[in-house]
């Protein structure tokens, strides 16, 4: 078995105009094709639905229910544009929540620090510190997520790594303080999500019916992910609060999908479908779409497969194509931040499908690519990760990008 840091997170050679070495560089806004069987929307199983092209130019199918009559399929062919940097001199940015206003919170992996990034203006302002953030390896302070409620409430929640456990709190976010002190203490929702060195996950977000998800890694125990008493390698669901929710696949339970061995990305479409991005080991990473209950294989099985009992990703991509973090839902399609692979993937979708093989842009022009949220008004905001201890850092790094897409 091949170690994950020497195959799949070695640092990307970048030239301080940000192109990879021996990579060719995409024209900015263009995209480009990768060959055949590099990029793979999940074959037709027993009763599938109908197919959609693969990038061999045959047909693929997918397992999932087809799309209904009032849905349409997304463009095979999109764009997506840089139109400005917002912010730079960013200091390994892992966690980017939206707030009301338009403005956003991102989150500083190894220094625990929460800072605020006004877009129009392009200025950065500290929010402050979330105390005992340990930072090492792929730890500290990962996933932020703002209350639905947040006019009302004022609450910021984050998920982080102690020198014990992967933990969730949620924090007063109070700016009648001075900069830098805006945090208040944090109150613990969810604690004993086990930690390691490496595949902590870390993604949270609040969905479509208010509750909070959390996607965990299952910190290189293989095991866990399979382990209906473990945390690890799951995706959760919860209340703010931290409770279960009643309706739960199992009751009492926060365990709302299993089999997964690094969750770093979720998202939901537009008709309140959850999708997730996943670390694949040696072969496959994986794009999924979650139904509560279900299991999505690792370590019994890593891709499509065809397995009894284990659900198939929608998409597949060979480990050095991807390495799959954030992903947003924009223009009928879903937006996939890589970070090996330094590129954003487009991935069209016709329901609960792929309607076309996936799109990469700007492959090797910024480096690693960690966070990619939807605005508002349909535009993209993409963070590099290249000052993460795995990348080469050009000038501005880390930094974040405004996208037009469609």
């Amino acid at each position: 078995m091949r170690s994950w840091s020497a195959v799949r997170r070695g640092p990307v050679r970048r030239t301080a105009a940000g192109t990879v070495a021996a990579v060719a560089v995409l024209v900015l806004g263009g995209c480009s094709s990768d060959g055949p069987n590099l990029v793979t929307p999940r074959p037709s199983g027993s009763g599938a639905s109908p197919s959609a092209p693969s990038p061999s130019g045959g047909t693929a199918g997918t397992t999932a229910p087809p799309a209904s009559p009032s849905e349409s399929a997304a463009p095979a062919k999109g764009t997506a544009k840089v139109t400005g940097t917002v912010a730079s001199g960013l200091d390994t940015p892992w966690g980017v929540a939206m707030l009301p206003d338009g403005t956003m919170l991102v989150g500083s992996r190894d220094t625990g620090r929460i800072v605020r990034v006004d877009p129009v203006k392009k200025t950065t302002s500290a929010v402050g510190t979330v105390p005992g953030v340990q930072a090492g390896g792929e730890g500290g302070l990962l996933g932020l997520a703002v209350s639905p409620d947040f006019g009302s409430d004022r609450l910021v929640y984050a998920y982080f790594t102690t020198a014990s456990d992967n933990r969730i709190v949620r924090m007063l976010y109070d700016t009648s303080h001075a900069e830098g002190q805006q945090l208040g203490a944090p109150d613990t929702i969810l604690r004993g999500i086990p930690s390691g060195t490496i595949h902590n996950g870390g993604r949270i977000a609040f969905g479509p019916d208010k509750m909070l998800y959390a996607g965990t890694g299952e910190t290189n125990q293989r095991g866990l992910a399979q382990d209906k008493s473990s945390l690890a390698g799951k995706i959760l669901r919860m209340t703010p609060d931290g409770q279960p929710p009643k309706d739960n696949p199992t009751p009492g339970s926060l365990d709302y999908s299993d089999g997964h061995r690094n969750v770093q990305g979720l998202a939901w479409d537009d008709k309140g479908r959850l999708w997730a991005s996943e670390f694949g080991q040696d072969t496959w990473d994986e794009l999924n779409l979650i139904e509560p209950g279900k299991n999505y294989g690792w370590p019994v099985v890593e891709g499509i497969a065809h397995r009894a009992g284990y659900v198939d990703p929608v998409v597949q991509w060979h480990t050095d194509q991807a390495s799959p973090s954030g992903i947003a839902y924009a223009a009928g399609s879903i937006w996939m931040a890589a970070l090996h692979g330094a590129r954003l993937w487009r991935i069209p979708l016709d329901g609960a499908h792929a309607a076309a093989a996936p799109q990469s842009f700007f492959t090797g022009v910024y480096g690693r690519l960690r966070t990619v949220v939807a605005a508002d008004d349909g535009t993209l905001y993409l963070t590099t990760s290249n000052t993460d201890g795995r990348g080469t850092p050009a000038k501005g790094d880390d930094r974040i990008l405004h996208l037009t897409v469609s």
